[in-house]
């Protein structure tokens, strides 16, 4: 039997990219205690996954917060992007299940899809070309075309102008607590799809609601599925 959808709920997705498209946020969570402890700190275990989508400058406030204002975060910052691509060339960008199923569905029933992540541009691009997802969204924003980086909620304010939809017509796809804040703060209804962590008490009253896979978000964007 065919399914008739009626109204749309949102207009459309914005998804975030580490941990939420494709499954890379543990090959950061490798890294940075590597880059950290290469420069002569100690990394404590819970610091990498503070930092999952933390965006300038709050990344940097937060480095110094933990190791002092000597704490030299582009020099180690450097560092943590050679490790990350000598695991991608080692192991791949491995997707998230459903990945390439929930973008061409959204595509064919008339949802706008685009990307706001942490990454800069070229970094992006290269990531999806390389796994051939660079053309299934409408718009990608980066954390370079804004001015804060997530939670800091600018590159979904940014990403809802692009789109030139009200954010609270759009659902905004996360895996980690500064993504939801960002998405939160920006007016979008959030959806949360656990990788590392699940949400705590705090972080469940921003929700939208959580599922368990990207294939979940189908029967939220009608009325009627």
């Amino acid at each position: 039997m065919k399914i008739m959808y009626t109204k749309k709920i949102v207009e459309a997705v914005i998804f975030d990219l580490d941990g939420t498209l494709t499954d890379t946020e543990k090959y950061y969570q490798m890294a940075w205690p590597k880059a950290i402890e290469y420069y002569g700190y100690e990394a404590q275990d819970w610091m990498p996954l503070e930092l999952r989508s933390l965006g300038r400058p709050f990344v940097i406030e937060k480095f110094i917060e933990w190791f002092g204002e000597d704490f030299d975060y582009t020099k180690v910052r450097e560092y943590r992007k050679k490790l990350v691509e000598e695991l991608v060339k080692e192991h791949g960008i491995p997707l998230k299940p459903g990945v390439r199923q929930i973008l061409t569905w959204l595509k064919e029933h008339g949802i706008m899809t685009a990307l706001a992540t942490a990454n800069d541009f070229e970094r992006t691009k290269h990531y999806l070309t390389k796994i051939g997802l660079f053309d299934y969204f409408d718009k990608i924003i980066c954390a370079d075309m804004v001015e804060y980086g997530k939670p800091a909620p600018d590159i979904y304010i940014h990403a809802c102008k692009q789109l030139n939809i009200a954010p609270n017509m759009t659902f905004a796809v996360e895996d980690s607590p500064n993504g939801v804040r960002s998405a939160y703060e920006a007016g979008c209804k959030v959806i949360m799809v656990p990788d590392l962590t699940e949400p705590d008490e705090e972080l469940m009253m921003l929700l939208y609601t959580k599922v368990d896979t990207l294939l979940d978000i189908q029967k939220l964007c009608f009325d009627n599925i």
